[in-house]
């Protein structure tokens, strides 16, 4: 098997875990059960400009690690700001890929770097907890529906 073979297989396909709409900059994370993705973003969501960094996606796998870095016990999403915290698929692999997310489609951009916020929220080192850790942002190819529970899986080889 050749590495291009590789990099199109995965375990198993993900699950969406968690989602987030954050109403105004600043504002406390609404968890909702499901939203709509359009072109710009997520309704309800007050970050909307769309293009590469339409949506904000984490590993739900990531969560107790960053938690452990900052020496938390547990991490709520809510905290990290990211739209949409998902499991069971590494987003990594998914990069510049087509990835079915519910009803809608979108492609995984690059990752998200931490925010100065995140000492602030994490305390004392919280910054460098997320390094590594802070998910991905997306846009968005065809809008849909969301909702907890749907599925996450690679639709499309690598774009160039």
């Amino acid at each position: 098997m050749d590495l291009k073979d590789l990099l199109t297989r995965h375990a198993r396909n993900g699950t969406v875990e968690w989602i987030g709409l954050r109403p105004a900059r600043l504002a406390p994370v609404d968890a909702v059960h499901a939203a709509h993705l359009h072109e710009d973003g997520l309704d309800g969501d007050h970050h909307t400009s769309g293009g590469k960094r339409a949506v904000t996606l984490i590993q739900a796998e990531h969560l107790p690690l960053i938690a452990g870095f900052a020496g938390l016990q547990s991490l709520a999403p809510a905290r990290l700001r990211r739209n949409i915290v998902v499991s069971g698929i590494n987003l990594a692999a998914l990069r510049h890929r087509t990835v079915a997310l519910g009803q809608a489609r979108i492609q995984i951009s690059g990752p998200c770097a931490p925010c100065s916020r995140m000492e602030k929220e994490l305390g004392f080192g919280g910054y460098n907890a997320m390094r590594g850790h802070g998910g991905w942002y997306a846009r968005v190819v065809s809008a849909g529906g969301i909702a907890i529970g749907d599925m996450v899986a690679c639709t499309s080889d690598a774009i160039d």
